[in-house]
């Protein structure tokens, strides 16, 4: 396993990050399997996970928990809030009552005293980001959090807290989580390079860019309609016969014809490229089985050659993304009441 700093801060960290999304009710039920893929990713040399309080209601926190007992001073744990923990109306977002509170429910399911990155899921609009930064700052010097970190910020966002860490003497952001794929290749343009500027570490998600990159789809029939992809997609309005999951079909089929020359399997390739880029700190697998682990472990040294990396530049240009970005991310400002002067 190799092993880089996360941005300017110092702390080293496993080039592959334990993504733990996939354990509880969102992917694996059984918890004594996947406290088994987690020491087995320790085993391998892994030393940073990261998982949120809503993967499966807090029940990942839990199983991670569990599985690092004992082994806590040797790990980085990151975790995350924002998205809804339960029925009450302020029980989500970036407030500072809301982080006061978070944060006690992390602590508590991960079994820790403090929580080493600490990332703010999404950007708020509803809530001042001094606020925000106020309440990290509190966190931070009580000790509960070492460092802050944010996920899917807008690039001016990103600068705009920089700013307010300099300006009101706040703690500053010290990483981004980011989706970063062959696929989606937009961060490239600024994210990136701001971080970098900032001395951040970028910690990516999604490498197989939702499992396009995985090696199974070489047709839109390939796709089983209960699958993971086909589900994500409709929940963004995209039926599996898209003409946007075609532009992803075809680019996929030719990052395989890549592959088998190379030959490598198109998940490893994937993966290895997205370690590649210089500004990208540690790339986040998320497995569910054991299976997948192991797969996934094999190529956690692997590099690509300058001419496969340039054929993979002709397939997806840098900084560009096969279909426009994810609209889960869109700031409110794109949606419609915004856009529209009422009647």
């Amino acid at each position: 396993m190799k092993y880089a700093s996360l941005g300017t801060t110092g702390v080293s960290v496993s080039r592959y990050c334990l993504g733990a999304m996939m354990f509880g009710q969102m992917g694996n039920t059984d918890h004594a399997e996947c406290i088994r893929i987690i020491h087995k990713a320790l085993d391998a040399g892994i030393n940073f996970i990261d998982t949120a309080d809503a993967y499966s209601g807090g029940e990942s926190e839990e199983i991670v928990g569990k599985a690092i007992a004992g082994r806590r001073d040797e790990l980085i744990i990151a975790t995350k809030m924002y998205h809804p923990m339960g029925s009450g109306r302020n029980q989500k977002g970036n407030s500072r009552r809301w982080m006061a509170q978070a944060i006690e429910g992390s602590l508590r399911r991960l079994d820790t005293d403090r929580i080493d990155l600490f990332q703010l899921h999404r950007f708020d609009e509803s809530v001042a980001l001094e606020d925000s930064m106020g309440g990290l700052t509190d966190l931070t010097a009580a000790g509960k959090i070492i460092y802050a970190g944010h996920s899917a910020w807008p690039t001016e966002r990103m600068v705009e807290a920089q700013w307010t860490a300099e300006k009101m003497g706040f703690v500053k952001f010290r990483c981004e989580q980011a989706s970063y794929s062959i696929l989606k290749r937009r961060i490239e343009r600024q994210v990136l390079p701001t971080c970098s500027r900032y001395g951040m570490g970028v910690i990516t998600y999604s490498p197989l860019g939702g499992s396009w990159l995985s090696g199974r789809y070489r047709e839109i029939g390939d796709v089983p309609e209960s699958s993971r992809l086909a589900m994500m997609g409709k929940r963004w309005g995209q039926e599996l016969d898209s003409p946007q999951n075609r532009a992803r079909l075809d680019a996929t089929v030719a990052l395989q014809s890549l592959a088998d020359q190379a030959g490598l399997p198109l998940a490893h390739l994937a993966t290895a490229w997205a370690m590649e880029h210089p500004n990208v700190t540690s790339v986040i697998i998320g497995p569910r089985t054991m299976e997948q682990l192991d797969d996934l472990i094999t190529c956690a040294e692997l590099r690509l050659d300058a001419d496969l990396l340039d054929a993979i530049d002709r397939v997806v240009a840098p900084g560009e993304d096969v279909v426009e970005e994810d609209k889960s991310i869109d700031p409110p400002s794109l949606r419609e009441s915004a856009r529209r002067r009422p009647a």
